[in-house]
């Protein structure tokens, strides 16, 4: 499946700078629409309410991390299908299993660049 750059995009990172890096680093992929939100809770809200096909989330957040996150998108029947790429500092191999074995698509290590993310990107939805 070919990524649709027109499709709605959620940024879910609860440091505000590096939530408008990746938020910009999709724009100059192409991406038109995407929102930033700076925690999990919200994040649900928001994929409860509208309709997105990809979630880029942080890992390491409070009240509500990107697994917690991830773990509910995945146990909501109409949330379970939208591809999920988790982004963290963290490049511990059991971050890694943990993130895969609760759904998520990808896995991104800070730092990062923008073709980075947009080969995973590709990566994701290749294997759709």
């Amino acid at each position: 499946m070919a990524v649709d750059l027109a499709m709605r995009v959620l940024v879910v990172e609860d440091n505000r700078t590096m939530g408008h890096i990746v938020r910009n680093l999709l724009m100059l992929i192409g991406f038109r629409h995407v929102d930033n939100v700076f925690d999990g809770a919200t994040a649900l809200n928001k994929l409860q309410e509208g309709e997105y096909g990809l979630v880029i989330s942080d890992w390491n957040m409070q009240p509500m991390s990107g697994q917690m996150l991830l773990e509910y998108v995945r146990a909501d029947p109409r949330l379970k299908t939208i591809p999920f790429i988790m982004v963290t500092a963290e490049s511990k191999v059991a971050n890694i299993t943990a993130a895969r074995d609760a759904g998520a698509n990808s896995y991104i290590v800070k730092p990062f660049t923008g073709e980075t993310l947009k080969q995973k990107i590709s990566a994701v939805f290749d294997s759709a």
